[in-house]
């Protein structure tokens, strides 16, 4: 079978190496090797699929079902492989991986094409947030996982480098800068986060209803892990006129009912907005960065 990645992998990855690729050159031998390795049956490569991975819907030996996941070095694989271990598929997709295989991840098989998406809006919200709180438990003892303040760090240099003349872009960087160092000054917890967490990452499942999917884990408040669940749907909020008025009420909702600090979490939120906003502008995605830092202003 010819494992050619999906455009829209292609064009993500793109963002991140446009100068070429040499993973994405490799990635059609290497997922040969991978199912080859494990005695896979290749069902079919699932598409459009993700913007950071290849993921390949196969068999075991055994006939059971079972998703094979390839990701380049800058997907941080191995840190998705260590959280997935620590959850033990508690709240989260359950790691089959043994044994293990740098770059490549062999998982339980949940319903691809079933998020909590295809759930009313507020019922959405509901079952995210439960899969979410699930994943916050303490780290392992010895990690060596990416903080929030490590994380935050890189983007946040990122985004002083990206700002240009615009006076309206330019303060929203400044608020959520700002926004982050009061933030950092003093965190109310330290929990294993998903890192990445929003509606389309939580899947229909056999064991459980719902399961999270595609972590790219991080060691830091719960607030900083919600802030991405409180922009989904941006498109809707932002069409709506009363756009605005939501997603303030999001956010308390949001706080309410996962029993964080609605303040922290509107902090967050504005500052993953903007981030958000900001890389869109550096790699040329106007629309999206447009939508972005119009939500952000909201907060």
């Amino acid at each position: 079978m010819a494992f050619e990645p999906p455009q829209r992998l292609v064009r993500a990855l793109g963002e991140t190496a446009p100068d070429g690729d040499d993973w994405l050159q490799k990635l059609p031998e290497a997922a040969r090797q991978a199912v080859a390795l494990r005695e896979l049956t290749v069902e079919r490569v699932q598409m459009p699929g993700g913007r950071s991975s290849l993921v390949v819907l196969v068999r075991r030996a055994d006939g059971t079902p079972a998703v094979l996941k390839l990701a380049p070095p800058r997907a941080r694989p191995e840190s998705e492989r260590a959280a997935l271990a620590h959850w033990g598929g508690a709240g989260a997709v359950q790691l089959l991986d043994e044994p293990p295989v740098e770059g490549v991840l062999l998982l339980e098989r949940l319903h691809p094409d079933v998020s909590v998406r295809s759930l009313p809006e507020a019922k959405a919200l509901l079952e995210a947030a439960g899969t979410l709180r699930r994943l916050w438990v303490e780290p392992p003892g010895e990690h060596r996982f990416e903080t929030v303040a490590e994380r935050t760090g890189r983007q946040a240099e990122a985004m002083r480098a990206t700002v240009s003349g615009d006076a309206g872009v330019a303060a929203l960087v400044d608020a959520a800068l700002a926004a982050r160092e009061e933030l950092l000054a003093a965190p109310p917890e330290r929990r294993l986060l998903h890192g990445t967490f929003r509606q389309s990452k939580v899947l229909a499942g056999e064991r459980m209803p719902w399961l999270a999917v595609g972590p790219d884990p991080v060691v830091g408040e719960c607030a900083f892990d919600l802030a991405r669940l409180v922009r989904d749907r941006v498109e809707d909020l932002i069409a709506s006129p009363s756009g605005a008025a939501t997603t303030r009420r999001r956010v308390k909702r949001l706080a309410e009912s996962l029993d964080v600090d609605q303040e922290r979490l509107r902090g967050w939120t504005l500052f993953r907005a903007v981030e958000s906003g900001v890389r869109a502008l550096r790699v040329g995605r106007p629309k999206d960065a447009e939508l972005l830092l119009e939500f952000a202003g909201w907060l």
